[in-house]
């Protein structure tokens, strides 16, 4: 599935994966994909201008890191050692289950995580757009579902919304 993404595009779902691993969730959602494009920011939106650091405070990504920091372990430092080459987009493969079709799982070098409905509608309708698969279109996919919670972390983390609609071309309906 990910023939068709940029690589950076792709870095910003791999780093999704990553950081919903590391959480020890048991599946990839949404507001991970709203922090895996604040990292990564495959796309040049000028109203996107949430910084990670303020995303990161709106999603929950886990505690292992200040509790580790007590024992005098830095977390950063042994994935730094541990995991060399395991972000490399190229080590990851997206694919959807030929027996369970609404099942997408994202495989990689540090494990293996299906993606819950929200962030698996996210791919979708990035996919619905032609040409190569762009940070935008993962956006698109992100803000095409209100109800993933993902416009909530962007406009909590000061993105104007409807500004960064217009920006990436996406239709709005308009209430009768």
């Amino acid at each position: 599935m990910f023939a068709r993404f940029t690589e950076d595009a792709r870095k910003a779902v791999v780093r999704a994966g990553i950081l919903a691993l590391d959480a020890g969730r048991p599946a990839l959602e949404a507001d991970l994909m709203v922090l895996g494009l604040a990292e990564v920011r495959p796309f040049t939106l000028t109203s996107f201008t949430a910084s990670a650091s303020d995303v990161r405070e709106r999603v929950d990504v886990g505690d292992a890191r200040s509790l580790l920091a007590t024992l005098g372990i830095d977390l950063d430092l042994v994935h730094r050692r541990t995991r060399i080459g395991a972000d490399a987009p190229g080590a990851w493969r997206l694919r959807r289950s030929r027996l369970r079709p609404l099942r997408v799982t994202l495989y990689g070098p540090l494990g293996q995580i299906p993606l819950a409905m929200h962030a698996r509608k996210v791919i979708e309708v990035a996919q619905w757009r032609p040409g190569p698969i762009t940070g935008e279109h993962l956006i698109w996919g992100l803000l095409a579902d209100w109800s993933n919670g993902a416009a909530r972390i962007l406009r909590d983390s000061g993105v104007d919304l409807p500004e960064l609609v217009r920006e990436i071309g996406m239709p709005v309906r308009r209430a009768a």
